[in-house]
């Protein structure tokens, strides 16, 4: 992964950084993987900020953290295009709106109100289907370019079934990662 760092115009590089993420966290429903197909075309596509294989080697380094996912790449992406100044102003970005709208929702509204309200509730229905969507895209995106083939789509298939039936037994993500790299590396060397 290259070093790059302050790529951004100098006049409004924070503010940049701040309002890209403040309207990606203002208008994306479904937490971190939803907002991911949404940061990359911001920040890949659309401002060219940093390119396709940076973003993907950050998103695995923020996959990895503690944390929220969304808070944590657009802390890396911040951190990589502007220093520790632009991961605040990415980070607090991010955060900002959904913490604007619990702050409404906490003063204005309660679970009564948003249960026996037929417009809110209907606005919650329709988001789901498209929550779904906006998870499948990263993956789909993720997985095309990590160049996974269908020899090996074996591997995140048969995690994915494990997480899907696992009942508390092994319920251990990290158990999960050792099994898929165990299961990549057991595919690339034996014959």
């Amino acid at each position: 992964m290259s070093q790059t760092k302050n790529i951004l115009p100098q006049k409004d590089s924070y503010w940049s950084l701040f309002s890209t993420f403040f309207k990606i966290g203002a208008f994306t429903f479904g937490g971190g993987w939803a907002m991911i197909s949404i940061i990359e075309r911001e920040i890949v596509d659309k401002h060219h900020w940093i390119e396709r294989d940076d973003f993907l080697d950050l998103l695995a380094i923020a996959q990895s953290l503690p944390g929220i996912l969304a808070v944590n790449i657009a802390t890396a992406v911040g951190d990589k295009i502007k220093g520790g100044k632009g991961s605040v102003a990415a980070a607090a970005g991010t955060i900002l709106p959904s913490f604007l709208i619990i702050l409404f929702i906490a003063i204005f509204l309660t679970p009564e109100t948003i249960k026996n309200n037929k417009v809110i509730s209907s606005i919650f229905m329709g988001i789901r289907p498209a929550v779904v969507a906006l998870i499948i895209a990263p993956v789909l995106t993720s997985a095309k370019a990590a160049k996974l083939q269908w020899k090996t789509v074996w591997i995140p298939l048969v995690v994915a079934l494990m997480i899907s039936i696992d009942q508390g037994f092994i319920s251990n993500p990290i158990l999960y990662i050792i099994l898929g790299a165990l299961g990549g590396f057991l595919f690339c060397w034996l014959p």
